[in-house]
């Protein structure tokens, strides 16, 4: 019969740090700081495709969830009057004024098809 044997994962390189001695991990914070900007700019090198794929979404802002295709933001001129009852509406209704144009948008577009 075979003998099965298990491979140990590799340890991270988190995990190998924190497994060194006080005095070994000091050493290491000593030379780091030691290090001026320009010598760790020498040290790095350019991101990878997946590097840079990880980075793009760890900046990226979570936003706001899209509906549909997304939004665009648009400026629009309305008479101070009607914008001001169409203010007082979406209020009575509770919903945004944004939303109270994309409904208007919405029943007109739908009627005209």
């Amino acid at each position: 019969m075979k003998e099965v044997v298990m491979k140990k994962a590799k340890k991270s390189d988190i995990d190998e740090f924190i497994g060194l001695p006080d005095s070994e991990k000091e050493r290491i914070f000593a030379e780091l700081d030691a290090e001026t900007p320009e010598q760790s700019l020498a040290r790095s090198r350019p991101l990878n495709a997946s590097e840079r794929r990880q980075w793009r979404r760890f900046k990226a802002k979570m936003g706001r969830p899209k509906i549909g295709k997304g939004a665009k933001t648009i400026s629009l001129t309305v008479e101070k009057e009607l914008l001001k009852e169409a203010d007082a509406y979406a209020k009575r209704h509770k919903i945004s004024r944004a939303q109270l144009v994309a409904k208007g948008l919405k029943a007109i577009l739908g009627s005209a098809a």
